[in-house]
């Protein structure tokens, strides 16, 4: 069996003792079709990507012969790149302002798309890292839900580069609930299992399946 796929599924069976309720995005940035195609053909459907260009040049295809395929934006969205995300993208994980909510719910009209979104948090309150605060996020969901009828359907976090994460994902399932969102996006190849014992839905595992990037 392939590498890869041995991975995924021994993360899987840590994942469903914890949190039958988490799914894992295999974030396939930088890695070639070929050394993801292992894991679609055992039947994985979720995967994440961080650059809307790459994913077009790699999944366009594989999506078109592969339905059930969920591909997630999990890195910053610029607005002059939403044109290319929809309909290629079933989800984006980094709504962070109005000027992008604004450019989605246009581009949703205009392709008759309407992709899952989650809503960024700066959950660390870092100068350097893109996200609401989260002290502004229930008038932010109000507007994006309201004003640009788009589909929140969670929120997303990137914490601190520390070793303990595990308040920062207590304190995004506190803000979820607060706001009713089922969906949380936080966890990756570091900490993921942490995440899932916070109620997170959907964690974002790279290294850790596809092995290091060059």
């Amino acid at each position: 069996m392939h590498n890869n796929l041995n991975n995924l599924i021994s993360i899987q069976k840590e994942l469903q003792e914890i949190n039958s309720n988490t799914k894992i995005i295999a974030v396939s940035k930088t890695f070639s079709a070929d050394k993801i195609k292992p894991v679609i053909d055992y039947g994985h459907n979720d995967f994440g990507e961080n650059k809307v260009q790459e994913a077009v040049e790699k999944w366009t295809k594989i999506k078109e012969e592969n339905s059930k395929i969920n591909l997630h934006l999990i890195g910053k969205l610029q607005t002059n790149k939403v044109k290319y995300c929809l309909p290629l993208f079933d989800y984006i994980h980094s709504l962070d302002s109005i000027k992008l909510a604004d450019k989605i719910a246009n581009e949703q009209v205009k392709k008759n798309f309407k992709p899952k979104i989650f809503v960024q948090i700066n959950i660390g309150e870092e100068k350097q890292k893109n996200g609401i605060e989260f002290t502004n996020l229930e008038s932010f969901y109000k507007k994006f839900k309201n004003d640009f009828n788009l589909d929140i359907i969670g929120l997303m976090c990137i914490p601190p580069n520390i070793s303990n994460t595990k308040p920062f994902f207590e304190k995004m399932k506190e803000l979820s609930e607060k706001i009713n969102l089922k969906d949380l996006s936080m966890g990756m190849s570091d900490d993921y299992l942490e995440a899932a014992k916070c109620s997170a839905t959907f964690v974002r595992i790279g290294s850790k399946i596809f092995g290091s990037r060059t």
